[in-house]
């Protein structure tokens, strides 16, 4: 076994060894369940890395980053409509905000020749995580403003207001090229931890970790950003878990069902409304600083609201709205399935060319066929989602599903 293929199953462990820890009975002891957590997850990960092709396994690792993109996304989703109703269908201001924030913060100014052919308002250079932060933060003051005139009225109005919001954030974009480079796209955003796969290496890392990481490459990058990924996946959902489980998160369930019963007993609901709204955009602008810092360049066009709010309310309806276990797991499955079906339709390109010369083309609109119809069929045959929403979340009373 090479060097390689024992750091790679090595970096896989800590994704795949949080997946097991979940699918562990809750009743075995921490103490025991951790390690045989790791263990598996270890194993696992080795028999994967020793496999599967390298190739394959490249790929796997950059659908696991986009799928683990888009689950903090749909998290952020689930606090806003899972568990108080919010009809928020503007998610993509929050994530383009939110990327374009934390490639800001995160990269320099452009000077001499370049600074002829990308313009930003301005380049902090701030570390990565500074820049998530950032991304959060403008995210979540951005819903303040937009929520907190709208929330107090009928839910229409907040879906008409985020539609607005989002299509208003793209044009801004779009035409204002002071800003961020405008419709070209805005180059050099760092790669966190970048330098475990370059040969100069990272030198605030000690020697020996840094030898550790000595025999990956730079095309072996993905799998360190897929634990990066993975990190922010695993511990907003703890986060998330342990804020529904308390008064705060059951006060959001009460808002939801019958906000006038929780208002009759002395509750603030136009507050508790912006809360969770603001903390789902929260969430939703530090996802928009994961997907800006993995593709590196960005534009516009990356948050049309096909693939930044349409496609991500469809992983939320598939996964479980209200469980944040169904967030992860729709956002996997219907990336799975978008990126499964471009496959399936290059293969269908000869039959499409036989019935017409003009359909393979127009190929890539069965793709969208295909969500439409899958979203149908979720509304009408699994309403509640492949996981359903947890009927009690008190840590007290135990956790069974609706």
């Amino acid at each position: 076994m090479s060097d390689v293929a024992l750091i790679k199953s090595l970096l896989l462990t800590i994704p795949l060894a949080f997946l097991v820890f979940r699918a562990l009975p809750a009743g075995l002891a921490l103490a025991a369940r951790l390690p045989l957590a790791l263990a598996l997850g270890w194993t696992v990960a080795l028999g994967v890395t020793l496999l599967v092709p390298t190739g394959v396994m490249s790929y796997l690792a950059s659908f696991a980053i986009v799928g683990s993109i888009y689950a903090v996304i749909a998290l952020g989703l689930n606090v806003q409509w899972g568990y108080t109703g919010l009809f928020n269908i503007g998610i993509a201001a929050f994530f383009a905000v939110g990327a374009f924030t934390s490639a800001l913060f995160t990269t320099t100014a452009p000077t001499g020749v370049a600074a002829g052919f990308t313009q930003q308002a301005f380049g902090l250079g701030a570390p990565f995580l500074v820049g998530v932060l950032a991304a959060g933060v403008v995210a979540g003051v951005l819903a303040a403003v937009v929520g907190g005139p709208t929330l107090r009225l009928r839910d229409d109005y907040l879906a008409i207001a985020t539609i607005g919001i989002a299509e208003l954030v793209r044009l801004v974009f779009q035409n204002e090229r002071w800003l961020a480079n405008g419709p070209q796209p805005l180059r050099g955003i760092p790669q966190p931890l970048v330098c475990l796969v370059r040969e100069a290496g990272c030198p605030w890392l000690p020697a020996p970790i840094m030898g550790l990481f000595a025999p990956l490459s730079p095309r072996d990058y993905t799998y360190v950003y897929l634990v990066i990924t993975a990190l922010f996946v695993i511990v907003t959902f703890m986060v998330l878990e342990r804020a529904v489980r308390s008064p705060w998160g059951r006060l959001l369930r009460a808002v939801r069902e019958e906000e006038d019963a929780a208002a009759m007993n002395g509750k603030d609901v136009a507050r508790i409304k912006l809360q969770a709204f603001v903390v789902g955009a929260v969430i939703m602008g530090m996802g928009g600083a994961l997907y800006a810092h993995y593709m590196v360049a960005i534009d516009y066009s990356h948050f049309d609201p096909l693939y930044a709010t349409f496609l991500i309310w469809v992983m939320l309806m598939l996964g479980g709205s209200g469980n944040n276990r169904g967030a992860i797991l729709g956002a996997f499955v219907i990336w799975g399935v978008w990126t499964g079906a471009a496959f399936a339709v290059d293969a269908l390109r000869p039959a499409l060319a036989a019935i017409s010369p003009e359909l393979p083309a127009r190929g890539p609109y069965l793709r969208l066929l295909l969500i439409a119809l899958l979203l149908i069929f979720i509304l009408l045959f699994r309403p509640k989602g492949l996981i359903g929403e947890e009927r009690f979340v008190s840590r007290h009373s135990g956790s069974r599903e609706a």
